[in-house]
């Protein structure tokens, strides 16, 4: 259906001025703050204190004049973020304790403090606020996450449990609140850009990087060998630590791949992982006539939060050009199997659905975490995932397996799936120790 658009109104208000006089449009002047509040946007900050938090503020420090925060919340950070009330004066803030919240209360007491699970969905359901930041690392962004989706707000979605676990029921309940997803992803941003309202059934695949983390050109025999710290140590981003070993491992691409089957409406068998060491191409797009669109630019997580920021427009951000010149060149690999075997375990997930991508993201929450505390050798991420989801196979085939382990219907069963694979693969974690 063609689209129609209004023509401009030339004609004189309905409502006349003193007087019975019609107003010149060309005389109204707005007072500089009525035009700053007019422009503004209200925003919440899930996961204020963290890496996301961090620079989504950033951000906003360059543009007070187009945003203004409403909330914010944090798990443990507390005096993090009472540094970041006394800088940004929200309305709202959550913590994760009661005890904590007094703490809050006591050195701001016109500020409205929640806490625990129920203050997040507070904030997250604020009506003062127009762009929720999910940055909240794990499950526990499923719910606020989804209280923001429902609420029919945009929605800059930068942590991947909430796709990963219930991506159809996000998207669902999306469609029905009018509320925008966002991707913040570098990678799912890089696609949000490209495609920039061209319709689907022109795409022949979609192709996201991955930088291959510090362990790309690592000989395969040196694995066993592989020390925490290194794996920290990733080559190109600054990240949490939790998705820093995600990204040595590639899990964080093979969950990428299942939060673009949902955010773009994509088979997984349309999406492609290739290795690029320099990250600064962060996807690609390949149209039906042989055409491929590439999104550039530095490895830098203001340059994705800033467009679903200022989105539908762009924002000024003073970082460096980007000089190809100075690249010198760009470079691109197939991905190993065999080097990154968490990436194929999540592809697979991707294609079974139902279930099994909320196990398997439990079961690497888990194994990750125990990995960080120094209890398994990096090797073992990998095969511990591997041993977690036999036994879901085993068990889903099973009369009496339980529905939340056969298919998501609500957030609720995400949360238990999510649970089960756990729990499963701290099981197995203890069984390794004893034995």
């Amino acid at each position: 259906r063609r689209q129609r658009f209004r023509k401009p109104f030339t004609g004189p208000w309905r409502n006349p001025g003193p007087g019975g006089r019609i107003p010149d449009r060309g005389t109204i002047v707005l007072l500089p703050h009525l035009a700053r509040m007019i422009r503004q946007k209200n925003v919440s900050i899930l996961g204020a204190t963290g890496s996301i938090g961090d620079s989504t503020l950033s951000v906003i420090r360059q543009h007070p004049d187009r945003f203004r925060i409403v909330s914010l919340t944090c798990h443990s950070s507390v005096e993090k973020l009472c540094e970041l009330v006394h800088e940004f004066r929200p309305e709202k803030v959550s913590v994760h304790s009661t005890s904590e919240a007094r703490h809050v209360r006591e050195a701001f007491p016109e500020l409205e403090v929640f806490s625990g699970k129920e203050g997040l969905i507070n904030i997250a359901e604020d009506p003062d606020a127009q762009i929720v930041v999910a940055g909240i690392v794990g499950s526990a962004g499923l719910f606020p996450t989804f209280s923001a989706v429902s609420s029919g707000k945009n929605v800059a979605l930068a942590n991947k449990e909430p796709l990963v676990m219930a991506g159809r029921l996000f998207i669902e309940e999306a469609s029905k609140s009018g509320a925008k997803i966002l991707p913040t992803d570098s990678e799912h941003n890089a696609i949000f850009q490209v495609l920039n309202g061209r319709t689907q059934d022109k795409i022949r695949k979609l192709v996201l990087t991955a930088s291959g983390g510090p362990f790309r050109d690592l000989p395969l025999e040196q694995f066993p060998h592989i020390r925490l710290e290194d794996a920290l140590s990733h080559p190109n981003w600054e990240m949490g630590n939790k998705i820093t070993i995600d990204s040595a491992t590639m899990m964080n691409k093979g969950l990428e791949v299942i939060e673009a089957r949902w955010l773009f409406d994509m088979p997984v068998e349309k999406i492609e992982v290739v290795i690029h060491r320099e990250s600064i191409i962060h996807s690609m797009v390949e149209f039906c006539d042989g055409s491929t669109l590439a999104q550039l630019g530095f490895p830098d997580m203001r340059i994705p939060i800033s467009y679903c920021l200022g989105w539908p427009d762009r924002l000024e951000l003073e970082l460096p050009n980007l000089d190809l010149t100075k690249i010198g060149s760009l470079n691109f690999s197939s991905v190993e199997p065999t080097r990154y075997p968490c990436l194929e375990l999540a592809i697979d997930a991707a294609r079974m659905d139902r279930s099994v991508p909320a196990v398997l993201n439990g079961a690497n929450e888990a194994v990750v975490e125990s990995y960080l505390k120094g209890h398994l050798h990096f090797v073992e991420i990998a095969k511990l995932l591997q041993d977690v989801m036999s036994g879901y196979q085993s068990i889903s085939q099973k009369p009496d397996c339980p529905s939340y382990l056969r298919d998501i219907q609500t957030l609720e069963d995400a949360v238990k799936a999510d649970q089960w694979g756990r729990e499963e693969a701290q099981q197995r974690m203890q069984k390794r120790v004893a034995a």
